[in-house]
């Protein structure tokens, strides 16, 4: 069986979707963007300028954006378990496996001419070796070598049709190629053999949206981002908020702007602030401040549904103070904080009073996330955190006492309400 060749094709025509590079790259394209209209643009994913390595070829439902950030001890044990390899196939020179296995030692360090070398070598002793040929496909894919990776992983899906992670790299492979329905058809047969196969339905969502398949883009964008892909909740959040493929609902849009930003997500933690800032500011129309406020009510009310052995019974209660009661303290926190950033009065009043005292034994007072929180927001111009940073810095509470903050958080406020609230916290 004849092994593929070598040949280069140009780095801006092979941009595998299998990298981190494709995603902002496809929504360059015209017509293929989830990103807002230029009046609505809130800021757009970084441009990367080289693909990152892709993980080994192991389950497909590996996170393939976690392996490029190693710890100390990771990077330690990839060359210790590089050593052991190395001396397995020093005594079994002639295991197909055992070289097939240093392969992916050696790819995952980066090594990519020695995981080459030992790729070929795996085939010339067991030339019908699908997993060798996914492996070479991959190296190749790093290599740049897209027509040579692209013959590899066809020929390990001849040999093993139900090759899940051969059809997801070709897909990768193809539209660098240019040959976007193949890539189309790739992805969809990965998701076929893997149905709970999120980063393969977000590549597929990107593909369909760059052939202006609107809502079957926006319905597979959906499910990648409810499974875990920051991206595609930050694009379905896009998405429901300028009604590509799906209906308007700014609440939605919120719903999974927050998903993301959970995962520190920037540019959804930006479109988060910003509507906050809309929601809030004097300077813009009603409409717009009331659209913006309406939003953020919907979010909220969304939130039940993710409890639903719970349901409001009035208009003082909040996910976050209902789960409280129930003692339920750590999903309680975590739902506070998203309703003060969804600008919630009550669950802001309940948040800055565990701020300032805890609770008993299982939550100590000062926590710097519900300061970040308060800070944030009294910043965007939300009344109730403004009066809780006032009085936090005017009585220095967890902070150093500084009259000065306490003083300038309260701006904006009536000035009789200002005043009044200095004056309880015998400010001058």
């Amino acid at each position: 069986m004849p092994i593929p060749g070598e040949s280069q094709i140009s780095m801006r025509r092979l941009v595998g979707l299998v990298t981190i590079l494709v995603v902002p790259l496809l929504f360059e394209l015209p017509g293929a963007s989830f990103a807002q209209t230029p009046d609505e643009q809130i800021t757009d994913p970084p441009i990367l300028e080289s693909p990152a390595p892709a993980p080994p070829p192991q389950s497909p439902q590996q996170d393939e954006h976690r392996l490029s950030e190693w710890t100390e001890q990771e990077r330690n044990n990839a060359v210790f378990m590089l050593s052991e390899l190395r001396e397995r196939v020093r005594t079994f020179p002639a295991s197909a496996e055992d070289r097939l296995k240093l392969a992916q030692g050696l790819y995952r360090v980066g090594d990519l001419d020695a995981a080459l070398d030992e790729c070929r070598v795996a085939l010339k002793l067991q030339p019908n070796n699908a997993q060798a040929l996914l492996q070479l496909g991959i190296v190749l894919m790093a290599k740049q070598d897209g027509r040579a990776a692209a013959t590899a992983l066809m020929e390990a899906i001849l040999l093993d049709p139900e090759l899940t992670h051969a059809h997801y790299a070709l897909g990768g492979v193809q539209y660098g190629l240019g040959n976007v329905k193949a890539a189309i058809h790739s992805y969809r047969r990965a998701i076929e053999l893997q149905p709970n196969f999120p980063d393969a339905r977000y590549r597929l969502a990107l593909l369909l949206k760059l052939t202006n398949r609107d809502q079957e883009a926006a319905q597979f964008m959906e499910e990648a981002a409810a499974g875990g892909i920051p991206q595609a909740q930050f694009f379905s959040g896009n998405a429901y908020k300028s009604g590509q493929g799906v209906a308007k609902d700014l609440g939605r849009a919120i719903f999974w702007w927050n998903k993301a930003a959970e995962f520190a997500h920037q540019p959804a933690a930006d479109a988060l602030a910003k509507l906050r800032r809309q929601a809030l500011s004097n300077d813009q129309t009603d409409r717009r401040r009331n659209d913006a406020l309406e939003g953020f009510r919907t979010y909220r009310a969304l939130l039940w549904a993710e409890f639903p052995d719970y349901s409001r019974s009035g208009d003082q209660d909040t996910v976050g103070t209902t789960l409280l009661k129930d003692h339920r303290l750590d999903e309680a926190v975590s739902i506070l904080l998203q309703e003060s950033y969804a600008l919630s009065d009550v669950a802001l009043d309940e948040l800055a009073r565990l701020y300032e005292t805890g609770l008993d034994q299982h939550l100590a007072p000062f926590d710097k996330k519900m300061l970040s929180c308060i800070e944030t927001t009294a910043a965007e111009g939300f009344v109730p955190a403004k009066k809780a940073l006032a009085r936090i810095y005017g009585l220095g509470l967890g902070v150093a006492p500084d009259r000065a903050k306490a003083k300038a958080a309260l701006k904006g406020l009536p000035k009789q309400e200002a005043q009044a609230l200095m004056n309880e916290l015998s400010l001058p």
